[in-house]
């Protein structure tokens, strides 16, 4: 059991928008939670305080050397009226890893999950209740140390921001169009791909603009070595039905460990979908389209949960997948998933945690 955490009360309250006006990542909640890290005293000081501007010294290491990692995960209000988060014990071992990786000091995933827990309860008013929409919780830790020179930080902070969020497309569950990049690399093995550090996705902003520009919602990253193999997309691992059977690339480095990729395997495993986690090849990839044995792609993540792709372009060559319609196991996926996330089915798999 952890102590209470300390509570510092907004003075004045914001209004709460309606659900059909959420999008995403535009509007915060009342409060946060702060707590630090020093050499002396480890991870000390939870407290949870109004929403409000950080002060940080002009050489903050998070500035210079971006040592800095976070999370995303949802907490839901069901059919009943309870809030649950979906997974979040593998949300905080994720981060875990990632702390790992950019040498920050690790923070006990239980003590982050209870953090978590007592904010969402502190903010359960702005969770809001229409299908679709969700409260989003962002934790995240940046090096704070007043120092230039490359070197881990010695003083860090752990926050949590929460935002009430509704469809992370503006196209909803419909199919999005997306574009292989072949000039740009996101991510190579050995390097910091598989961690949730916010240069990763500094190093894809440049090739997602250009896919905007041309139309496309997202970017599908190839490998950085050869250029040939499937990573993921921008912001959600990718799988493909080839020959009915379920293909996604394997964790190896490059790609992030996605709870919802979890999931999606997890289920399709559960109803006898053959499941191959490989290596693919985008060439691969284009000769299934031409000749009709590739008949889904979707991606899979925390914002969209399943999201259907109706049109891939590579090199000139534009595939129509499923004559740009929501492919039967997409959106068997998608149903099953946020029935558990929303309480319309059981949570037989034990993938809810209810907060209040």
């Amino acid at each position: 059991m952890y102590a209470s955490i300390p509570i510092t009360r907004a003075e004045t309250l914001k209004e709460h928008p309606r659900d059909d006006e959420l999008s995403f990542g535009e509007i915060f909640t009342d409060h946060m939670l702060l707590m630090d890290y020093n050499l002396a005293d480890g991870w000390n000081n939870p407290r949870i305080e109004p929403y409000q501007a950080i002060a940080l010294e002009p050489a903050a290491t998070i500035l210079h050397y971006a040592q800095a990692v976070f999370e995303g995960l949802k907490a839901f209000r069901t059919t009943d009226g309870r809030i649950t988060l979906f997974r979040p014990r593998e949300y905080m071992q994720r981060l875990t890893r990632s702390c790992e990786r950019l040498c920050i000091p690790l923070l006990e995933p239980d003590l982050a999950l209870h953090c978590i827990m007592e904010l969402v309860k502190l903010e359960s008013s702005w969770v809001p209740s229409s299908f679709g929409t969700s409260l989003y919780v962002r934790p995240f830790i940046i090096a704070t140390d007043n120092h230039l020179g490359v070197r881990p930080s010695e003083t860090y902070r752990f926050m949590i921001i929460l935002s009430p969020v509704g469809a992370y497309y503006a196209e909803g569950f419909n199919p999005v169009s997306i574009t292989v990049s072949d000039e740009f690399v996101r991510a190579v093995k050995g390097g910091t791909g598989d961690a949730k550090t916010p240069g990763n996705y500094a190093a894809s902003l440049l090739a997602s603009a250009q896919a905007k520009k041309e139309g496309y919602a997202q970017v599908l990253w190839l490998d950085g070595r050869e250029r040939k193999y499937v990573d993921e997309v921008g912001t959600m691992n990718i799988f493909f039905v080839i020959d009915s059977a379920l293909i996604t690339p394997p964790l190896g480095g490059a790609i992030l460990d996605g709870v919802t990729r979890k999931s999606v395997i997890q289920l399709a495993q559960e109803w006898g979908m053959p499941v191959k986690e490989r290596m693919v090849s985008i060439d691969e990839v284009m000769e299934a389209g031409q000749s009709g044995a590739l008949t889904e792609v979707f991606g899979s993540g925390t914002a969209a949960v399943v999201s259907p792709v109706g049109k891939l372009h590579y090199k000139g060559t534009v595939l129509a997948i499923n004559d740009g319609k929501v492919g039967e196991f997409s959106q068997r996926l998608f149903e099953e998933i946020t029935s558990i996330q929303y309480g319309k089915i059981p949570d037989r798999l034990g993938w809810n945690l209810e907060v209040c």
